[in-house]
């Protein structure tokens, strides 16, 4: 019986359009996307393509994937949700596929959450190799130990930072250039914790083990090196409030300005 799955029925169609508008690309979708019999297959083979190497062939990789996917259904559920993030709230996001085969942020969040469920299931070498690698080929490094909600939105993602012991929750956008790290050499938790709704603009830096509260927004450039209330606007160095951001969820506006008190 099909299981219906409204996502992957809406990528497999934009892949067709796309095949038929560029045919030059046209075994490229196949391969990507049209080969597959569901959005887990299609994610284990494309993501082991950009990973994939001499000593780890992007084959062996796949199978690692795919066991995570079939493992732990909600790494799929929060897949799904973060495609309709980009979607709904990257203007450059045209089409459902597109976050799947030419966004890196999308592609490093999803290696993320499988180098995760190696962590979490003691495979640690392997989850630092997965780590290494989004590093390398995506210039964006999480540490696997990081724990990420659903309805992410990494726009662009060149130099984003994430510590081991961060907390990201649901619907959060995070810019360019962003650090959640640490501060000083003591261990243990030691990374900020991110609310829900939160819209972290490029540049920022958010260190130590800090609460950003639910529904606020961090202004470009800022640094941030104690709690954030529900519901402002911070920005500056060190940063301050400087508003309240005009709805209760910023990262799904994408607003940049500053919210004036």
């Amino acid at each position: 019986m099909k299981i219906d799955d409204r996502i992957w029925d809406i990528i497999v169609t934009d892949a067709q359009e796309a095949s038929a508008d560029e045919p030059i690309m046209a075994s490229f979708f196949e391969a990507a996307i049209l080969n597959h019999s569901s959005l887990e297959a299609a994610l284990s083979y494309h993501l082991a393509q950009q990973l994939g190497n001499l000593i780890l062939p992007a084959g062996k990789l796949s199978e690692v994937i795919a066991d995570a996917l079939r493992a732990d259904p909600s790494i799929g559920r929060s897949i799904r949700l973060d495609i309709e993030a980009y979607f709904e709230r990257d203007a450059a996001c045209d089409s459902h596929v597109t976050p799947i085969l030419f966004f890196k942020g999308f592609q490093a969040l999803q290696l993320q959450r499988i180098s995760h469920w190696l962590w979490r299931h003691d495979r640690r070498v392997l989850a630092l190799f997965f780590q290494n690698q989004i590093s390398e080929t995506f210039a964006i490094d999480i540490h696997p130990g990081a724990q990420i909600g659903s309805g992410i939105m990494i726009d662009h993602g060149t130099g984003l930072v994430i510590g081991e012991t961060a907390i990201i929750g649901n619907d959060v956008s995070i810019l360019h250039s962003v650090t959640l790290g640490g501060s000083g050499c003591i261990g243990g938790d030691r990374h900020p914790k991110i609310g829900n709704g939160v819209m972290i603009s490029a540049g920022a830096k958010i260190l130590g083990n800090i609460t950003v509260g639910e529904g606020s927004k961090v202004g470009a450039g800022s640094l941030l090196l104690g709690d954030v209330p529900a519901h402002v606007t911070v920005a500056g160095v060190p940063a301050k409030i400087v508003g309240r951001p005009d709805g209760d969820a910023p990262a799904l506006e994408m607003d940049q300005y500053l919210d004036t008190v």
